[in-house]
């Protein structure tokens, strides 16, 4: 049985993302007084009674073009209506009934879909009249509900099962968990972009103002028969140009986005260059465990020649050593230029990073670099390695024994690193060596 989709829609402010939140049990969208904070759709699991309920958060609903982003915004909304099995109505019990509000209740009528009209803001019994106000809009009968201390959620979740006849059955299943594939980079260059031409559809909204994306955004995707969930994320800048709240809970979540994902895809504006922020972001990445490919957007506004990529990769190699170890691709998300290569070169990093490398062959080259270049006595101790195996994936960790594992040199260290790169096949993925006492 396929999971329903419920779309939460609404005016701006009035709790929808407070209960999306609510129901998921976890802080997914951003949550603040100023209007228009959500402006893409964002989708979340809850499982109630047995049974795999999908939620969709919307944008606030606004007729009129106050801004640049209502159109997008509004877009994005009926296609969350359009694709949803059930709808979920928000007002605001405290603010009463508007002509937006009005609107709205228009289009979930002409959309024939069941649907559920509820009355937030309403904190205690005292409170419950105010969904009173609401009958002159025609609909079925209006359920008060606090989002904020989650009174009456349950029983809202118990008439959606209800509506959708889904009460007392069961369809939870388990998949098993395919790539999940974060998109990150400074602001504007061109994430959301890339989101929409992998998927083939308007998933994020994209315009040239820079802070456009503010949640993260899961997208599944179907290739070669594997599932991937492409990652959409807020750009990311210098925290001392960070100058409000909402941005800073943007960079929290792709920060977690970042830590939940298998593969990185850390895009670079080919026009702007590679930068101190660029490398920043990397570090990140690294530092995380991440599997990672660096793809240099926006390759098609670049005046070329037959040595330009090289000499622009060579750049990036030359400005920051450890990207030696990990694969630049060239692309155009508007152009499509090489986009097909995106998600086959993600997916071999992917698979990369789940193999175990042989423990006789990790000890093998161990031997040889050792017969080669053992490492240095320090303060008259001779250091032996005495044995190494990898100890875990995503990242790679190998272990390796040792008489005296802290007197090994950060220079020894690199230097074994390299050399099990060199005789392994670890393009793109981060390897951490773990020096033990033996």
């Amino acid at each position: 049985m396929k999971s329903p989709l419920i779309a939460i829609i609404g005016r701006p402010n009035v709790g929808k993302s407070t209960l999306f939140n609510r129901l998921l049990s976890q802080r997914q969208s951003i949550v603040h007084s100023q209007e228009g904070i959500t402006r893409d759709r964002i989708y979340g699991d809850v499982i109630w009674n047995g049974q795999l309920l999908k939620f969709i958060d919307t944008g606030g609903y606004i007729p009129q073009d106050i801004d640049q982003f209502n159109t997008e915004v509004r877009v994005q909304a009926m296609a969350a209506i359009s694709e949803s099995h059930l709808i979920i109505f928000m007002v605001d019990g405290k603010e009463g009934p508007t002509s937006s509000d009005k609107v709205l209740a228009q289009l979930v009528r002409k959309s024939n879909k069941p649907y559920l009209f509820v009355v937030n803001k309403c904190d205690g019994y005292k409170t419950d009249k105010l969904a009173f106000q609401f009958h002159e809009f025609g609909l079925d009968e209006p359920k008060p509900i606090s989002a904020l201390s989650g009174r009456f959620t349950g029983d809202l979740l118990d008439s959606i099962l209800d509506k959708l006849d889904y009460k007392n059955q069961s369809n939870i299943y388990y998949e098993e968990p395919g790539l999940r594939l974060s998109i990150v980079g400074m602001p504007n260059v061109g994430k959301s972009s890339l989101t929409n031409t992998l998927l083939k559809k308007e998933r994020s909204i994209v315009t040239p103002i820079a802070g456009t994306t503010r949640d993260s955004i899961d997208a599944e995707v179907k290739w070669h028969g594997n599932i991937v969930t492409l990652v959409d994320t807020a750009g990311l800048r210098k925290l001392a140009k960070i100058k409000d709240k909402i941005e800073y809970y943007s960079t929290v979540r792709t920060k977690n986005a970042i830590e939940d994902s298998n593969v990185v895809l850390v895009l670079i504006d080919a026009e702007k260059g590679f930068g101190k922020q660029d490398k920043n972001i990397i570090d990140d990445v690294i530092d995380k465990g991440k599997g990672m490919v660096i793809v240099v957007n926006k390759w098609d506004l670049i005046q070329k020649d037959t040595f330009t990529m090289k000499e622009f990769e060579d750049e990036i190699r030359h400005e920051f050593k450890s990207l030696d170890h990990y694969p630049i691709l060239f692309i155009s998300a508007l152009t499509k230029q090489r986009i097909h290569r995106v998600l086959e070169m993600a997916w071999e990093v992917y698979q990369r990073g789940k193999n175990l490398m042989p423990t006789k062959k990790i000890n093998d080259v161990l031997s040889r670099l050792l017969v080669k270049n053992p490492p240095p006595s320090e303060h008259g101790k001779s250091i032996k390695i005495k044995y190494a195996t990898q100890v875990s994936t995503e990242p790679a960790v190998i272990a390796l024994y040792s008489n005296y594992p802290k007197k090994i040199k950060t220079s020894y260290r690199r230097y074994v690193e390299n050399q099990f790169r060199k005789n392994f096949d670890l393009t793109g993925i981060p390897i951490h060596l773990s020096f033990r006492r033996k």
